[in-house]
């Protein structure tokens, strides 16, 4: 009797401790239950968008698939901004697998949806983007070629995809991650101005005390506003840019302040200034006692209609600036010494370099109202091409540079796809060297200036 009432207890104590662990357990759960119904909306959310892929995969319209594709990613859009707080939110906002789905190769798939229309220009520029070395993170230095590339998305109509790729070297700028010893912001300030952001551009730009940051960029934005036919902002920095230059000494830099001041209509204190340039540096430099001119003097020389001393001046600068050679040629061509310009180019050895010389001149026998002159240098240009048997990329953008200022038509997609294939076909050193180059041919045709030059 008595190990009956112990068992009994026994089994009433074991039947108490059950309830206990089964109570303990249901408040355990009840959160994650209630987790599991918060985050549901989200799940529902992904199986539909993966439903959609599937979609996609399935289909051979093209238009199909690509209406697809952008309702799946409307759909992970709609899962980040709504329920930030899920996990998957959280896998998709920092591209991890979700299962075996790679979010970070979908959103690169529904980028290249842009070469649906392989001869587009955000089809190119989407191309020359997989070119370009990628960006470290964090951002340690300001890249002219992925800025270039922010500015070319910010005028070929891809606003979006323009902030995304500039804020970041926005941000190493203003924590002072990309200054040198000598404090340059390589390049920020300036892709700012080209984007419309001259306030944010000067704010920048002032922070800078050495001579070289601070002059190249209020001549950059003082270019950009002239382009915007903003007067009296080209005319405010300008002024800026001559007064700084002479109450810090700024010697290096004094051809850029003359070309500055000649966009903004002062051609007397532009050529005054210039004269007096040449006279103590170039003088300088002939009688052996320091280094010879800053490049921008040639293209000042040129600018200023000063052909003899503009060539003089560029055969001591080109070694080391080869990118003088066109600006300069240009330059030249454009105020009717075009015969002279064409004749330099004879000389030149370099195909990618002798091409872009003949796409300015025929750009400036164009702006001369010389079509036979242009027909002719374009002539030389298609002969350089079919002499080239490497095949360069270069050359061929610089062809279909050309071409669309000549015929003012699209034969030259043709051709620019072509330089994009080649480079898709050429080592990794000829894509890497390649793609900063394509970039900038691409802007010039699509909006007529050089841009981030």
């Amino acid at each position: 009797m008595a190990a009956a009432t112990a068992s009994a207890l026994s089994v009433r104590s074991w039947l108490a401790l059950l309830a206990a662990v089964l109570a303990l357990a249901g408040a355990a759960v009840l959160p994650a239950s209630a987790f599991a119904q918060d985050t549901s909306p989200a799940n529902r959310l992904f199986v539909q968008a993966m439903q959609i892929i599937r979609q996609a995969d399935a289909t051979y319209d093209v238009q199909e698939e690509s209406r697809l594709l952008k309702d799946a990613d409307r759909i992970f859009n709609e899962i980040i901004i709504k329920y930030p707080d899920s996990a998957l939110a959280v896998q998709l906002v920092t591209n991890q697998f979700v299962g075996d789905f790679d979010f970070f190769e979908f959103r690169a798939r529904v980028k290249a949806l842009v070469c649906n229309e392989a001869l587009s220009s955000l089809c190119f520029l989407h191309r020359i983007s997989d070119f370009l070395p990628p960006v470290e993170a964090p951002v340690s230095t300001a890249r002219w070629d992925w800025l270039s590339l922010a500015v070319a998305y910010h005028h070929l109509g891809d606003t979006a995809r323009a902030r995304e790729i500039m804020a970041p070297f926005v941000s190493a700028v203003r924590r002072g991650v990309t200054s040198t010893d000598a404090g340059e912001d390589l390049f920020v300030s300036r892709a700012l101005a080209l984007m419309g952001q001259t306030q944010l551009a000067l704010e920048i730009t002032r922070q800078f005390p050495d001579c070289s940051t601070r002059i190249y960029n209020l001549a950059d934005i003082a270019k950009a506003a002239a382009w915007r036919g903003d007067t009296a902002t080209t005319d405010r920095l300008a002024e800026e840019a001559k007064q700084y230059a002479a109450s810090h000494a700024c010697s290096w830099e004094l051809g850029l302040v003359a070309q500055t001041l000649l966009r903004a209509g002062k051609e007397a204190p532009a050529r005054t200034l210039f004269l007096n340039t040449v006279e103590n540096q170039f003088s300088r430099f002939q009688e052996k006692k320091g280094d010879c001119c800053p490049p921008e003097l040639a293209v000042a020389a040129a600018d200023l209609g000063d052909p003899n001393l503009a060539l003089r001046l560029l055969r001591t600068v080109q070694e080391d600036n080869p990118w003088t050679v066109p600006a300069v040629l240009g330059r030249l061509s454009r105020r009717g010494n075009g015969a002279l310009a064409a004749a330099y180019t004879e000389q030149m050895d370099d195909p990618d370099l002798k091409a872009e010389a003949l796409a300015e001149l025929i750009d400036a026998a164009l702006t001369r109202n010389d079509r036979a002159g242009a027909e002719e240098l374009m002539g030389r240009l298609k002969r350089l091409a079919a002499d080239d048997r490497e095949r360069r990329p270069v050359l061929l953008a610089q062809r279909a540079k050309a071409e669309r200022v000549l015929y003012n038509d699209d034969r030259w997609r043709a051709t620019f796809q072509t330089a994009l294939n080649v480079t898709d076909r050429a080592s990794n050193f000829i894509r890497r060297d390649a793609g900063a180059p394509l970039l900038a041919a691409l802007v010039r045709i699509e909006t007529g200036l050089p841009m981030l030059d």
